[in-house]
C-alpha cells in the first residue's frame, strides 16, 4: 500500500510539473509578443492543415498588417460587435457572461458567448474550438496573462491579425482584399461594420455574403459604431 501510495504520489508531482511548464511555454510566449508578430496562431495551424488535406490542397490567406495600417473604422466596429468594454474590463466582461448564460440557460443550448476580445485571442493564439472545462479554465488563464503583459492596442493589432475572416482567409488585410479588394487601411465605416459582423460565423458569411441576417448584423453595428472608442 505504501509503494502504491509513493507511486501515486510521484505521478501527481509530474503531473503538477508538467502543467507548471506548459503554462511557463505559455507565458513566455505572451511575453515574447508583446513586441514581436507571431506568424501564426493555433487555430490558423489547425485550419491550414485542414486546408492542405483537402484535394486539391489549399492554402490559408494571411499578411501581417500593423495596428496604424488597419482603418480605424475596423476598429470601431468590432469593438462596437464584439466588446464595448473592451477599454474597461481587465478581460473578462462579467455582465456580458451573465447575459450569454441566462439567454442560452433559456434556449437550453449555447446560442450566444460572452468572450471579449482578449479571451478570444487566447483562444486563437493557443487553443482548440473544444468547449471543456478544462478549456475554459486554460483559456481564462492565459487571458490575465495577455492583460497583464500587453497594452490594450497591442491586444486589439493581434486580434485582428489573427481572427479568421472566412474559409482561410485570417486577419484584416486579407479580409480586406478577400472581399472588396482593397488595403485594409481603406476600409470605409460601411465594409468595415460587414467585416465586423462576419467574425461569428465567417466561413458561412464567405460562401453566403448577401444574407438577410448579415446586412441586419451590418446595419446594427453601423449604428453602434459612432460610439465605440478604440486604443
Amino acid at each position: 500500500m505504501k509503494r502504491l501510495l509513493r507511486w501515486l504520489g510521484s505521478l501527481l508531482l509530474l503531473a503538477l510539473l508538467a502543467v507548471m511548464a506548459y503554462q511557463t511555454w505559455i507565458l513566455a510566449h505572451v511575453w515574447y509578443w508583446v513586441d514581436h508578430n507571431p506568424a501564426s496562431s493555433a487555430f490558423m495551424d489547425a485550419r491550414a492543415r485542414e486546408l492542405k488535406s483537402q484535394a486539391p490542397p489549399r492554402y490559408i490567406e494571411h499578411q501581417w498588417v500593423d495596428y496604424k495600417d488597419i482603418s480605424r473604422e475596423l476598429k470601431r466596429a468590432l469593438i462596437a460587435s464584439e466588446d464595448a468594454k473592451f477599454l474597461d474590463h481587465d478581460g473578462f466582461d462579467w455582465e456580458g457572461i451573465e447575459r450569454a448564460y441566462n439567454r442560452n440557460l433559456e434556449r437550453g443550448r449555447i446560442v450566444a458567448g460572452g468572450s471579449t476580445i482578449t479571451q478570444q485571442l487566447a483562444k486563437n493564439l493557443f487553443l482548440t474550438r473544444d468547449r471543456t472545462p478544462w478549456r475554459k479554465a486554460q483559456e481564462a488563464l492565459i487571458t490575465l496573462m495577455i492583460e497583464r503583459l500587453m497594452s490594450k492596442r497591442r491586444i486589439l493589432e493581434l486580434y485582428m491579425n489573427l481572427i479568421e475572416w472566412g474559409d482561410g482567409v485570417f486577419g484584416a488585410q486579407a479580409a480586406a482584399i478577400h472581399y472588396f479588394g482593397i488595403n485594409a487601411s481603406q476600409l470605409n465605416a460601411t465594409q468595415a461594420a460587414k467585416l465586423a459582423a462576419m467574425v461569428p460565423n465567417p466561413r458561412f458569411y464567405d460562401k453566403n455574403r448577401s444574407a438577410r441576417g448579415l446586412q441586419k448584423k451590418t446595419k446594427v453595428i453601423g449604428a453602434r459604431m459612432r460610439s465605440a472608442v478604440v486604443p
